[in-house]
């Protein structure tokens, strides 16, 4: 089983951005954790930037981070699709074919928040990520 989610990057707005979708849209912000919760190593200046978020109103549900640190987040590249998967094999299926003609930014791998995670971006410049809880 699979399912699409949209993942939103911002340069170090996204909690200003959340913020905003919320008045907007109504819903709530139903996750939220910084750089400086995490085992991540990062600069003091980006530990209160946001690593992952949820936001979840009427209809609409998206992810959402703070670009990594040092890595900027262009205008045009703030939007990736992310899989959520429950099914190894299929991951590591959809990951390499995705791969192909493409870049891997993070190859799939066991993760601290206990998934089997990576990033590519395919050879048409989609960026993907797959998520798979274990």
């Amino acid at each position: 089983m699979k399912q699409l989610n949209v993942y939103l990057a911002f340069p170090g707005t996204c909690e200003e951005a959340l913020n905003f979708y919320k008045t907007c849209f109504g819903g709530e912000i139903t996750s939220m954790q910084r750089f400086g919760d995490s085992p991540v190593d990062s600069p003091e200046a980006h530990k209160q930037k946001i690593m992952h978020a949820e936001f979840k109103a009427d209809g609409m549900y998206f992810m959402a981070s703070d670009g990594m640190p040092g890595q900027p987040v262009p205008s045009g590249e703030m939007v990736s699709l992310s899989i959520n998967l429950t099914d190894g094999a299929e991951q590591e299926r959809i990951f390499n074919c995705l791969a192909a003609g493409g870049k891997v930014t993070m190859p799939l791998g066991e993760t601290f928040w206990g998934a089997v995670f990576g990033i590519v971006t395919d050879k048409f410049g989609i960026p993907w990520m797959l998520n798979r809880e274990v």
